[in-house]
């Protein structure tokens, strides 16, 4: 006679040594969050924290175009059907048009600054890079609405279009390309000083109790128990003194 098969193992779906579906536990998901560090952690939240206020800071720069737009200086041209000149070439509007997108660049990165500082309460670099780099591209978003949005480049199909002795606008520039840097500029500044003002503070060390150093010792370990005091016990007992034998009488 032949012992029967022995049917294979049947793998419980209690059994928690059974390999795990391609899919993973429902567990594994968090499994790597587990394994990372404290360290880890706070990196990528910074990483989120920052990529979100570039986003907001960029956003934010079709308001200083529009701004930009409605506050800057016009510089009047003129046309005589052979030429456009200037209607005033005395004017400053043409070097008021770059110190008014400064000024504003400026105002928009202190606001976005504190903004950033009163959400997050802390300072860290990667939050300054985010505000760095949504300065400037907000910077460039605003550059680029305000001239499309501004009068025609083209001055001579503009002037043909108002007729001669008509004054007209030019078109909206920034000459001074290094405004563009105000805004990141202003940013870092600032939230670097309310971070050096308000922002959380290291702890401070805490120092160990102070053990006077006992003489002809080493100082104690903090925590033991403090040395009796007087002299120290001998390690081998002293021998015995003999009893004096008393002194003879007189006359003996």
């Amino acid at each position: 006679m032949t012992a029967p098969l022995t049917p294979p193992h049947q793998p419980s779906p209690h059994d928690p040594w059974q390999t795990p579906p391609d899919g993973g536990s429902p567990t594994g998901s968090h499994l790597g969050t587990l394994l990372q560090s404290p360290e880890e952690r706070e990196f990528r939240a910074d990483l989120r924290r920052a990529a979100l206020v570039a986003l907001a800071v960029t956003v934010a720069g079709v308001a200083l175009g529009l701004l930009w737009l409605w506050l800057a200086p016009r510089v009047p041209l003129v046309s005589d059907d052979t030429a456009v000149f200037l209607s005033n070439s005395e004017g400053e509007e043409a070097i008021g048009a770059d110190g008014t997108f400064a000024l504003l660049a400026l105002a928009f990165g202190a606001v976005s600054a504190g903004l950033a500082f009163w959400f997050h309460r802390k300072g860290g670099i990667a939050l300054v890079v985010g505000l760095a780099v949504g300065g400037l591209l907000g910077s460039l978003l605003a550059w680029r609405l305000g001239i499309w949005l501004g009068p025609t480049d083209d001055v001579v199909a503009h002037a043909r279009e108002v007729g001669k002795g008509v004054i007209f606008d030019a078109p909206l520039e920034l000459h001074a390309k290094g405004a563009l840097l105000a805004w990141s500029l202003a940013a870092m500044a600032v939230h670097l000083g309310l971070t050096a003002l308000f922002g959380p503070r290291d702890p401070e060390p805490e120092w160990g109790v102070y053990h006077p150093v006992p003489s002809g010792g080493a100082p104690a370990p903090s925590g033991s128990a403090p040395a009796p005091s007087g002299p120290a016990p001998s390690s081998s007992p002293e021998p015995p003194v003999p009893p004096v034998p008393p002194a003879p009488p007189a006359g003996a």
